[in-house]
């Protein structure tokens, strides 16, 4: 180990491990679930059909749930921002209903 310090201090190129197991990176290399496009952006896709999934990935998204893996982050942010906008065209939705009944 001492003979690569030396090395690497002298700008010499040492080897690199291949243990995908053993580092850090190595969980990244994993595919992500719900089909290799990871629980956000499944919700995301399937909010559209049923958009009590886009709720759920809200939810993960403020649990920081990506912090389990960070690829997830985009797409439970996306999710979340859908749901925001299904909730304000909702709201906007039953305001219109309710009082142009009068």
């Amino acid at each position: 180990m001492n003979a690569n310090l030396e090395e690497q201090r002298k700008g010499k190129y040492i080897l690199i491990r291949d243990d995908v197991e053993d580092s850090e990176l190595g969980h990244f290399y994993k595919p992500l679930p719900c089909f290799g496009c990871g629980i956000g952006w499944f919700s995301f896709l399937l909010g559209f059909v049923f958009p009590f999934a886009w709720y759920v990935a809200t939810f993960l998204y403020l649990t920081n749930y990506y912090r389990r893996d960070p690829r997830e982050r985009s797409g439970l942010a996306a999710s979340a921002i859908a749901a925001l906008i299904f909730s304000v065209a909702l709201v906007i939705t039953v305001l219109v209903l309710v009082f142009s009944g009068r």
